[in-house]
C-alpha cells in the first residue's frame, strides 16, 4: 500500500516555505521533483490505522490523548476509538496566509476541551502532519509548561516531512521533497453552502 503521487504545477505563493525549498533542493540533485500528493478517503482511514498500530507496536502505553485541531480532528477521533479512551481537543493554527498554504504566526488556544479528567500521565498528541515542525514543536513546550502532571509526550502524525526542525515519535509516511499534501476533506474548504446545494442537485439529477 502507499498513496498516490500526482506532480502538478502550482504558482510558488500558494505553497509554503518548507515545500519552495524542498523543490529547489530536488532540483539541485536530480531527484524527481514531487510537488502535491492527492490522498483518497480510503487511503486516508487506512494510513489512520496503520498509525494506530504502529504506537500499539511500540508497546507504550498512555493515559490521555488530546488532538489539535482542525487537521488532527479525524486522527485522534479513530485513535480513541480503537484504544477506547476519550479525546481531549487543543486548537492550534499557524495557516492563515495565501489561502491557507503559507505560515503565519502560530495561535494556541487558552483551553482544551476534554469531557473527564485532566491531562496526566503519558500523553500521546496526535495532529496529520509535520510540515516545519513549528506547530508541533510550540505545542509539546506549551503542555509541558500549562501541565506538570504530565510525565511524558509523545507525537503521532500520518506525514513527516523531510523539512521539518521536530521529529515526531511516530508516523506512517515519510515525504522527502516534502510535498503539498491534498487531503480528501479540503473539497469542502470554501466551497459554501450554495455551492453545496449545487453540487448535492447536480448528483441527484444523475
Amino acid at each position: 500500500y502507499r498513496s498516490t503521487w500526482y506532480p502538478r504545477d502550482r504558482t510558488a505563493s500558494r505553497r509554503s516555505y518548507c515545500g519552495i525549498r524542498s523543490i529547489e533542493a530536488a532540483r539541485r540533485s536530480d531527484r524527481p521533483v514531487v510537488k502535491d500528493l492527492y490522498v483518497t478517503w480510503d487511503e486516508y482511514h487506512r494510513l489512520i490505522e496503520r498509525l494506530s498500530l504502529a504506537i500499539h507496536e511500540s508497546g507504550w502505553q498512555f493515559d490521555s490523548l488530546l488532538c489539535l485541531a482542525r487537521g488532527g480532528l479525524r486522527v485522534g477521533d479513530i485513535i480513541s476509538r480503537i484504544y477506547d479512551m476519550p479525546l481531549a481537543i487543543l486548537a492550534a493554527s499557524s495557516y492563515r496566509e495565501a489561502a491557507g498554504r503559507s505560515q503565519g504566526e502560530l495561535d494556541i488556544g487558552e483551553y482544551i476541551t476534554m469531557t473527564q479528567g485532566k491531562l496526566q500521565g503519558r500523553l500521546l498528541l496526535v495532529d496529520d502532519l509535520v510540515d516545519s515542525g513549528v506547530t508541533l514543536g510550540r505545542v509539546v513546550e506549551h503542555l509541558k509548561e500549562r501541565f506538570p502532571a504530565l510525565d511524558e509526550v509523545r507525537t503521532a502524525v500520518i506525514w513527516h516531512k523531510a523539512c521539518s526542525t521536530f521529529k515526531p515519535d511516530y508516523h506512517v509516511e515519510y515525504l522527502p521533497t516534502n510535498p503539498w499534501i491534498h487531503q480528501p476533506f479540503e473539497v469542502y474548504d470554501a466551497m459554501g453552502p450554495q455551492n453545496l446545494a449545487a453540487r448535492l442537485r447536480s448528483a441527484a439529477s444523475g
